[in-house]
């Protein structure tokens, strides 16, 4: 032994996604070629590596230089070690230690080298719906456990035939080590099922039958439930309007925009006009659907997006969607295999049974999903893409923390609910959950916190939750709904968080800073007060650790109270009321005439007798009463339809229509925080709306409007701080007019201007706020 005291060995070990990703592949193939000799291994912790040779000390800075490009590394820590005998750089079984730091990647869209094989007929995997290699293939939805190996997946049910097997082992196969490889002769099946409650009769049918099966399925204009990678998708050929309208007759989805899947960018291009940075994103390796405007002739049927001058259009990201998008209808609606506002279906039974009265014959396959998992959805504002819905694709992939901070569990919001569990630097956001607002919800959020809870190891501290007393996720922290989840985390201290401060604390976590004060600019729907009052446009100062609120919108009574939100024509009523007085109703004839008289007047009571008329000062209920205003919107099918068609509507107007903002007003009630009015604006759109200005460019004039009171009560609050850092968070800055428009306003006056791009500035991104807040509480 005493001979290889000279030799050089290390052993290095390297934390972060380092699972699943092709690194130790990576790893044998770069020791070989740096002739060195060693192991390297998965365990707890990532990725354990050890090294001999002379050329140690060149392979340690390439290991992280040329990672593939699915490698995320978070820490590499360095040990010298005593030289040993050996003659081989080999990988070793991994180590089935504790979990640590380990983390799981993000399922991945069929690369190209693989579609190849699919559409070779001469590949073994022609047509094959399951073909994947280290490089593509399912993940996160798969995976009970780490360490990321097959007997850890669902594919342990699959075990390899001899082909399989030799790729496997094979080093200089791109399937080696691919834990999901499988072929037609060992891997997962197709199963077509006709739905004999709708149709009478028993149709059944395995393999490519049963492939073809679904594609003359959708082509003859009936509703497909196939199995995919995260749930069932309801698929229907998206250039047939009788079968779009039945889809949203049977799925109760009557006005919110459905999404399309296209075989490729260049079928995109023929009906929507795409960026270079949108295209970048639909083909992305996360293959999000992404939010695209629509071209005037696009082909698609008037049912898929209605009213709506965009359209939310993603590409195949398996092989059994590249083959299905081969059949005869080339664009077809994939929505969410459910009920609206039910969990997406992931098991055959419970596809059977909540999608009976949907499906016109189902698409099954045999590979059990193991996380039910939503698409992602994301919008290029400003050059950049934003989240709207983070989930396939992108979960579990973690948000990282300046350093390390007690592991705790947030619960997230209400609305786009995804709950959050650190340990150390990483924030892991569960996939998106959907609304809290039923017990499936609920059950669907348990099964996801339970499983970060458990794949990571992790035991929180404390548990981090909104300031609303009725939220679900609320109630569930202080133990009202009882589960065995919340037994286990019976004795952990809660942490209540205000709304707006998580929204502030998530933008400055994302971006690094979460320890600096910094402008908070947010503006959304809903948001539980200190006051009890409902705030929704607010201006704070300060970081994870604390808060002042420095000003908000002006407040306004909003008459019958949550019938407000699905009714904007009430808060239209509440702002004429606000504006003009007793004359309220007189001041705007066409909008009046639309309500009937006993209407009016049961509004006009509960505003004058302040009965069932809370006050808020929300940035999209002033959006709601605009749009009521205008005549686009007097009640709403869903979240921020109102809001979302008069930003639409500011698409329509020229340069010349922004650059004339209405008038707002900065008041400075004594002692109190600044006030942002938007009174005069009121008056200003109603003079507008009765002279016949065009709903166009009133919108823009708002949006005008909005950010000039915004940026000018910034000012402000920077001249009395000396802060120039603002953070604009909140579900209204999906709204691009006024993103971009803020973003532009703030940057040319000299400020460090602080967005969302990791996780959605909605609600969405609550629980990633509401976790570093608890982070700071525990440290004091």
């Amino acid at each position: 032994m005493a001979g290889l005291d000279h030799i050089v060995r290390k052993r290095v070990r390297v934390e972060g996604i380092v699972q699943g990703v092709g690194f130790r592949p990576y790893v044998y193939r770069l020791a070989k070629d740096c002739a060195l000799t060693g192991f390297v291994r998965n365990d707890g912790d990532g990725v354990t590596i050890e090294v001999q040779g002379v050329r140690v000390d060149e392979f340690v800075p390439r290991l992280i230089r040329e990672a593939p490009p699915l490698v995320l590394v978070t820490d590499v820590h360095e040990e010298a070690l005593a030289g040993r005998e050996e003659t081989d750089f080999v990988i070793v079984a991994s180590e089935g230690t504790p979990v640590a730091s380990a983390m799981i990647p993000a399922d991945v869209a069929t690369c190209d080298d693989c579609l190849a094989d699919i559409r070779d007929p001469e590949n073994r995997r022609y047509r094959y719906p399951f073909t994947n290699c280290t490089n593509c293939g399912p993940r996160y939805t798969i995976t009970a456990s780490i360490p990321y190996d097959r007997p850890s997946t669902s594919m342990k049910d699959f075990p390899m035939c001899e082909d399989c097997a030799r790729e496997y082992g094979d080093p200089d196969n791109r399937r080696f080590h691919a834990q999901p490889n499988a072929c037609p002769v060992c891997g997962p099946t197709l199963k077509f099922v006709r739905n004999a409650r709708l149709h009478g009769c028993d149709v059944d049918l395995e393999g490519d039958a049963a492939l073809r099966a679904g594609q003359r399925e959708v082509a003859e204009g009936r509703i497909l439930a196939l199995r995919g990678l995260g749930g069932y998708h309801l698929a229907v050929d998206a250039k047939n309007e009788h079968a779009v309208h039945l889809l949203r007759v049977r799925k109760h989805r009557y006005q919110k925009p459905l999404a399309v899947m296209l075989r490729d960018v260049e079928a995109v291009r023929r009906i929507c006009t795409c960026s270079t940075e949108e295209e970048a994103l639909l083909q992305s390796p996360q293959r999000p659907i992404v939010i695209l405007q629509l071209r005037e002739r696009h082909g698609i049927a008037p049912s898929v997006s209605l009213d709506n001058p965009t359209l939310g259009v993603m590409l195949p990201y398996t092989p059994l969607h590249h083959i299905l998008l081969d059949g005869e209808a080339d664009i077809l609606v994939m929505t969410s295999g459910n009920i609206s506002e039910e969990p997406i279906c992931i098991r055959r039974s419970e596809a059977a049974t909540r999608l009976e009265d949907i499906a016109d014959a189902f698409l099954h396959h045999n590979r059990e999903i193991l996380q039910r998992c939503d698409d992602s959805v994301f919008r290029v504002i400003a050059s950049e893409p934003r989240p709207m819905r983070r989930a396939r694709g992108y979960v579990p992939r973690p948000v990282l923390l300046p350093s390390p901070a007690p592991s705790v569990l947030a619960v997230g919001a209400e609305l786009k609910n995804t709950a959050c569990v650190t340990k150390g630097r990483a924030a892991f956001l569960t996939q998106h959950v959907g609304d809290l607002e039923n017990l499936e919800a609920l059950g669907f959020f348990e099964e996801s916190v339970t499983h970060l809870l458990d794949i990571f190891a992790v035991e929180p501290a404390a548990i981090a939750h909104d300031l609303h007393p009725d939220y679900l996720g609320t109630q569930w922290s202080r133990g009202l709904l009882p589960s065995e989840l919340q037994r286990r985390l019976a004795p952990l201290p809660r942490i209540p968080v205000q709304h707006h401060h998580a929204h502030l604390a998530a933008c400055l976590a994302e971006n690094g800073r979460s320890g600096e004060d910094a402008i908070g600019v947010i503006l959304d729907g809903t948001g539980y007060g200190t006051d009890c009052t409902i705030w929704g446009g607010e201006f704070l100062l300060g970081s994870a650790k604390g808060y002042e609120r420095m000003g908000h919108f002006m407040t306004t009574a909003m008459p019958g109270a949550n019938a407000a939100v699905r009714a904007p024509w009430r808060m239209a009523a509440s702002l004429l009321h606000a504006a003009f007085g007793t004359e309220a109703f007189d001041a705007l004839e066409d909008w009046s005439v639309r309500r009937t008289k006993d209407e009016l007047q049961a509004v006009r009571f509960s505003l004058e007798e302040n009965i069932n008329a809370p006050l808020t000062s929300s940035c999209g209920r002033l959006f709601d009463a605009v749009a009521s205003l205008v005549g686009l919107h007097d009640t709403v099918d869903f979240e921020a339809q109102a809001a979302i068609a008069l930003e639409f509507a500011a698409g329509t107007a020229t340069d010349e229509a922004f650059r004339r903002p209405y008038t707002t007003e900065i008041q400075h009630p004594e002692g109190r925080p600044i006030v942002l009015s938007f009174l005069p604006a009121i008056r200003e759109i109603t003079e507008d709306i009765h002279v016949g200005i065009s709903p166009g460019i009133v919108s823009a004039r708002f949006h005008a409007a909005v950010i000039s009171g915004c940026v000018q009560a910034i000012e402000e609050i920077a001249a009395a701080s000396g802060l120039r850092t603002v953070a604009l968070s909140g579900g209204s800055f999906q709204n691009a007019l006024l993103l971009e428009g803020m973003q532009r306003a703030l940057t040319d006056r000299g400020f460090t201007v602080l967005t969302h791009t990791e996780v959605p500035a909605n609600d969405g991104g609550i629980a990633l706020g509401q976790a570093v807040i608890a982070q700071q509480t525990l440290r004091g």
